[in-house]
């Protein structure tokens, strides 16, 4: 157990395909150095909910979330089905220091099946901000950032001037 070092922006590991992770000890590893990484970076930042084994350098598919309501760890995850509607999100990253936030395109609601930390398949759905964040997480898997879904380069923002703008005008409505 220990907490990582995240990989940031233009490290070349953020882009590389993970691998199927098996039932080992090296699994476990895994999700006690994820755990340990994200409960650090979220008491230091107040903010962030999960975070994927790539970004602290395990090329190995498994996601880490700790949520107000519930812990959920997946390894092996797999988006089965995808909702028709999509909706805009400002999304941000651990990888980018939470720096920026890009705005970009997400299916509202996702089928994911995967293994927790006992070994049993579970499917789940998950809707808007939840369907949001693994859509996220799962891309890390693939060498995917946020940055790569920016369609068009105005919907990029500092974070100072997000919490300014963005965020005060989403809590007054």
């Amino acid at each position: 157990m220990a907490i990582r070092e995240v990989l940031q922006l233009g490290n070349p590991g953020l882009r590389e395909i993970s691998q199927a992770a098996e039932d080992d000890q090296m699994t476990a590893k895994i999700v006690d150095d994820l755990r340990d990484t994200l409960t650090f970076l979220q008491e230091k930042h107040q903010t962030g909910r999960a975070l994927a084994a790539p970004q602290i350098g395990y090329k190995k598919h498994i996601i880490y979330a700790n949520l107000p309501e519930e812990e959920i760890v997946m390894i092996n995850p797999e988006i089965k089905e995808y909702s028709q509607e999509e909706f805009m999100v400002w999304d941000s990253c651990f990888s980018f220091s939470l720096a920026f936030f890009v705005k970009i395109s997400r299916y509202r609601e996702i089928k994911v099946e995967y293994q927790d930390e006992s070994g049993r398949t579970l499917v789940r759905n998950f809707k808007d901000d939840l369907a949001e964040l693994f859509q996220h997480e799962i891309d890390h898997l693939k060498g995917v950032l946020a940055t790569d879904h920016l369609t068009d380069g105005k919907n990029i923002i500092m974070r100072e001037e997000w919490e300014k703008t963005i965020k005060n005008s989403e809590r007054s409505k």
